[in-house]
């Protein structure tokens, strides 16, 4: 580690100094209540004490997808500069391999120091898998941004099909195709991240060898809908609120939301290059502090209006509010007759853990991109070097959430939409049982 060592690194975390910085509630919309952070009541935040940060400026990142709110209430809400960080900028990125290159850069570079970002692209640059002449860049996970809240959608082309999670006529049509001599086309949103992952076990698991049977192109989300709309693919996989775009457009129609394929699945990660934590580590814990309380604050009932008003701005999503509301109530319409409402699949930013960095959860995007020939066995020992799941407790426990710790860093058995099962204590086992891989 640069300048601190790791066990120095944690002790500066976990110190408490002289100044105090009281909760005043930067917005009458904070949380000030005590019940539990399921509950339509804020939870308490205390503040407690802490260093000052050794910096007040970071530079962080963020796609245009309702899963970045966390980062852009943080800022809106004045939560950075309340926890020390007032001159921190949240800067919107063209698409995963920007984000990619500017972390590459740093922020002292013109890149930015941290970013909302696909869960597995973190592993993917400390490995040196996705970067410039394959040089590892260490990153650190500090925490997840969100569960649940990505979708899988299809051309209006197939509307007589009505795909869902189980699609048993799907082989059938991408063999026509693939026979025609035009492959089914499906697009995600970078190679190994979370919408590769997700779109790749949905072809998997009804029969679909993703390497063989179809192709796979990479497509910014925001332009996901658009590329739809000129017939660039046949299916896509993207976070809100780009799903719900395309229902809304009339251009398809949504197969599933991911929440279906595996219930209250990890999704986006708030991450940090590590060697500017190691360097400024009080404002990382700042940075950390500011970030869980936005993510209270958002999955709020009361304030969930409020929030996708402001990250429906151009500067942020650029799309209609009522196209991001629906679904963050639960409400999903599928655009084939097929609705829930007030569904537990929506996306959650705290409730039922999800902003801890399980890493049991990681330990799966390692799998998976076993799986597909992206990382050997091996690479499973970055897990606890890359998860800082230390420095979300360090950081709960400082805004008085200390009963918001989980009692272990593995959520226990995962099971998925088919049956499959992934046990964090046992990774081969899973990779073993799968039918269709590379690995």
């Amino acid at each position: 580690m640069t300048n601190f060592s790791r066990r120095k690194f944690i002790f500066t975390m976990g110190a408490t100094a002289a100044g105090t910085l009281l909760v005043n509630g930067c917005s009458n919309s904070s949380p000030t209540a005590t019940p539990s952070a399921s509950s339509s009541s804020a939870p308490a935040v205390s503040s407690g004490t802490m260093d000052t940060p050794e910096v007040t400026s970071a530079k962080l990142g963020f796609i245009a997808l309702t899963d970045s709110a966390p980062l852009i209430i943080a800022l809106e809400k004045k939560l950075f500069e309340k926890y020390g960080m007032k001159d921190v900028t949240v800067g919107k990125q063209t698409s995963w391999a920007t984000t990619r290159d500017n972390l590459e850069l740093g922020g002292e570079k013109g890149g930015i120091d941290g970013a909302h970002i696909l869960s597995p692209i973190p592993y993917l640059m400390s490995a040196g898998k996705i970067t410039k002449a394959n040089t590892p860049i260490p990153m650190y996970i500090l925490a997840r941004l969100n569960t649940n809240g990505q979708g899988i959608s299809i051309s209006s082309e197939y509307a007589d099909l009505k795909f869902e999670a189980k699609a048993e006529k799907l082989k059938a049509k991408v063999d026509e195709k693939k026979a025609s001599g035009n492959k089914f086309k499906c697009a995600v949103t970078f190679p190994g991240g979370t919408h590769d992952l997700w779109m790749r076990y949905w072809l998997a698991a009804n029969g679909v060898n993703p390497d063989e049977d179809v192709e796979i192109v990479v497509i910014p989300p925001p332009q996901m809908v658009a590329n739809m709309e000129t017939k660039t693919m046949d299916a896509f996989c993207v976070g809100e609120p780009w799903n719900q775009r395309l229902v809304s457009k009339k251009l398809g129609y949504n197969a599933l939301t991911t929440g279906e394929l595996w219930k209250s699945h990890p999704e986006k990660a708030f991450s940090v290059r590590a060697d500017w934590a190691d360097k400024n580590p009080k404002a990382a814990k700042a940075l950390l502090m500011a970030v869980l309380e936005a993510q209270m604050w958002c999955d709020q009932d009361a304030n969930k209006a409020e929030m996708c008003e402001i990250v429906s701005a151009d500067k942020y999503i650029k799309a209609p509010a009522a196209d991001i509301l629906g679904r963050m109530k639960g409400d999903f319409d599928f655009g084939t007759g097929r609705t829930l409402t007030g569904s537990p699949l929506k996306m959650n930013f705290w409730a039922e853990n999800a902003s801890y960095p399980f890493k049991s959860h990681d330990k799966w995007f390692v799998t998976e991109n076993i799986r597909w020939g992206k990382f050997a066995e091996s690479d499973l020992a970055m897990v606890d070097k890359v998860n800082r799941s230390d420095l979300w407790k360090a950081a709960a426990e400082a805004i008085g959430q200390k009963a918001a710790i989980p009692a272990k860093d593995d959520r226990g058995v995962e099971e998925f939409f088919d049956g499959v099962k992934f046990d964090g204590a046992n990774p081969k086992a899973y990779l073993d049982s799968l039918k269709i891989k590379k690995a």
